[in-house]
C-alpha cells in the first residue's frame, strides 16, 4: 500500500513573546493511501498544528514532511499553496461557503484558482455535487439549504480536484446529531470509494467512525491503535438532507 502522509521527527515552536511553545515534539508517522484515520487530542495537544502541517497551511519548525512522495517540510507559500489546490480538499466546521454564489459555483472555486476551463470545471462540479447527492440543488445558494446539505456542498467542492486526502476538520461540529451521523455516513462511503480521510475531532463519539485513531497529547502521539468498536452507520440516501 502507498504512503500518502509521511511525517519524520516532526517539530512546530512557535515564539510568542519571549516564550517559546513547542506545539509538536518529534512527531512520526505514516498514512496509507485509502486509510481512514482520526486524529484526536484535548485543546492544546497540539492537534491543530498537526492539521495545519498536514494540510500545508504551515510548515514545520524542524523534520520531513511528504506528501504523495513530495517533500513539502520546505516548500514557499506560492508552492505550497499548488499543492493544498491539487492535493487535499478540506473540510471545515463552517461550511466556508460563498453565500452569493449558487452550489455549482461554490464547488467549481478549487477548479477556477487551479486554471481549468469552464467546461471542464462545470463537468467536474457536478460530478462531485452528484456523488454527493445534491444533484438537484446544484443552482440553489447555501441560504436555501440545511445544514446538512451546505456540508454537503463543502465535501462536494473538497472532492472536486479529485485529492489525494480528504483533512475534515470536526466537520459535524455544526451539525444536529442525526445530521452529523449522515454526513459520518457520507464520509464512509467515499472512504469504501476510495479517498484517503483523515478526520481531525475531539469527540470520541466521531472518532469512532475511523478505522485507525491517533492521539495527541502535549505535542506527542500518545497513542496509534485500530478502532476496535467501530460505529457503523447506514449510508445515506443521498438526495436527501
Amino acid at each position: 500500500m502507498s504512503t500518502v502522509i509521511n511525517f519524520r521527527d516532526i517539530t512546530k515552536m512557535y515564539q510568542m513573546g519571549a516564550e517559546e511553545v513547542h506545539a509538536l515534539r518529534g512527531v512520526t508517522l505514516n498514512i496509507n493511501r485509502n486509510e481512514y484515520v482520526a486524529i484526536m487530542g484535548p485543546s492544546g495537544s497540539g492537534k491543530s498544528t498537526m492539521m495545519n502541517i498536514i494540510g500545508c497551511l504551515d510548515t514545520p519548525t524542524s523534520g520531513l514532511y511528504e506528501l504523495n512522495n513530495v517533500n513539502v517540510s520546505e516548500m514557499n507559500d506560492n508552492q505550497l499553496a499548488r499543492i493544498r489546490n491539487k492535493e487535499i480538499g478540506f473540510v471545515f466546521q463552517t461550511f466556508n461557503l460563498l453565500a452569493r454564489s449558487d452550489v455549482l459555483h461554490n464547488v467549481e472555486l478549487p477548479l477556477i484558482y487551479g486554471g481549468y476551463n469552464s467546461g471542464d470545471r462545470k463537468k467536474l462540479a457536478m460530478e462531485a455535487i452528484e456523488k454527493t447527492g445534491l444533484g438537484d440543488r446544484a443552482h440553489h445558494k447555501p441560504n436555501e439549504l440545511s445544514g446538512g446539505q451546505r456540508q454537503r456542498v463543502a465535501i462536494a467542492r473538497a472532492l472536486v480536484t479529485k485529492p489525494s486526502i480528504l483533512l475534515a476538520d470536526e466537520p459535524t461540529g455544526n451539525l444536529d446529531s442525526k445530521t452529523g451521523e449522515e454526513i459520518m455516513g457520507l464520509f464512509d462511503l467515499l472512504h469504501k470509494q476510495g479517498n484517503t480521510i483523515i478526520l481531525v475531532t475531539h469527540e470520541e463519539d466521531i472518532a469512532m467512525h475511523a478505522y485507525r485513531r491517533v492521539k495527541i497529547r502535549d505535542g506527542h502521539i500518545e497513542s496509534d491503535e485500530p478502532v476496535t468498536n467501530r460505529k457503523i452507520v447506514a449510508h445515506p440516501p443521498l438526495a436527501t438532507a
